[in-house]
């Protein structure tokens, strides 16, 4: 049977190729090169903070956090975690995932939300980008690795890029639909009092979507964590060079160290992440520090103290 091929065929790898190296290469590599700047700079002065910070400091930040936002399990997996990753001396490289995983998060937050307001005021503009964000999704993260090193070269910014790309539809998904979510009598209200389209923005629509916007940012941060291993391959560094580097040499144990690192930084992010979406308001900051530091009987006296000295 004559199969469709046998009468055209469509030469597209090599339409692909010479858009690429023929156009896009030569006449935006500058261009291309110049993002990088602001990322390296982002990049370097967090991994520079890291490294300076103590592991102990590093680990009693994390466990407040981790005890104010979440609660007290988490804030001893917090300690149990860190410690391991420390004993199992991949401290430096887990420092450096988390700057990377910072610099990423931060950038897709600040392209993501924007984009994903902009889109939810603008049905035309959620119709054209629509498209983009589902061959963002489906696209296997491995295909951006070509086109970012003939654009970017290698390194960790270029790794870094690639993770912005592949983790940011989540936020602006999420935001365009928080956004799009608010109730229509609490727009109506606000608007019979006379709010401007600003306020309208920054006092109600954003507040009431709060919720939905941080379980996109959510979902972006964990992206941007199953990036760290496919990012190594083009330069990137830190616990995914670790796995990548156990995998060349067939080191079970390596690999496994830095799968168990990538790990717990994951469970770590993600629990503050979903517990910053619903944050506890029964305890003030002051008083999870007493109740970490004293115990919860100091931090339950400590207000009756206060109020006792005022009067």
């Amino acid at each position: 049977m004559i199969a469709p091929h046998d009468l055209l065929v469509i030469p597209f790898d090599d339409w692909v190729n010479t858009f690429v190296r023929g156009f896009l290469v030569p006449n935006f590599r500058p261009l291309f090169r110049a993002l990088q700047v602001p990322v390296n700079e982002v990049l370097n002065a967090l991994d520079m903070f890291f490294a300076w910070v103590p592991m102990l400091v590093t680990t009693a930040v994390f466990t407040l956090l981790s005890w104010r936002i979440v609660g007290r399990g988490m804030a001893v997996l917090t300690i149990v975690g860190f410690c391991f990753i420390d004993f199992i001396e991949l401290w430096p490289e887990t420092m450096t995932t988390l700057s990377m995983i910072i610099t990423s998060v931060l950038f897709c937050t600040v392209i993501g939300v924007p984009t994903g307001i902009l889109v939810a005021r603008n049905d035309l503009a959620w119709k054209i980008i629509r498209p983009i964000l589902d061959i963002m999704q489906t696209v296997p993260s491995f295909v951006y690795l070509v086109p970012i090193v003939m654009l970017f070269g290698v390194g960790m910014a270029p790794g870094i890029i690639a993770t912005i790309i592949f983790a940011l539809p989540p936020i602006i998904r999420m935001t365009n639909l928080g956004i799009r979510n608010v109730r229509g009598d609490l727009i109506e209200a606000a608007e019979a009092f006379g709010s401007t389209p600003w306020q309208m923005l920054w006092e109600v629509q954003i507040p009431l979507a709060m919720r939905t916007i941080m379980a996109g940012l959510n979902q972006t941060l964990m992206l941007a964590l199953s990036m760290v291993v496919i990012a190594a391959l083009i330069g990137a560094g830190g616990l995914g060079l670790v796995v990548n580097t156990g995998l060349g040499r067939l080191d079970v144990g390596g690999a496994t160290a830095g799968g168990v690192g990538i790990v717990i930084l994951a469970i770590v992010l993600d629990r503050l992440t979903q517990g910053l979406a619903e944050p506890r308001t029964g305890m003030s900051l002051r008083e999870a520090l007493l109740t970490f530091f004293r115990g919860q009987d100091t931090a339950n006296a400590s207000p009756a103290a206060s109020q006792d000295k005022t009067a």
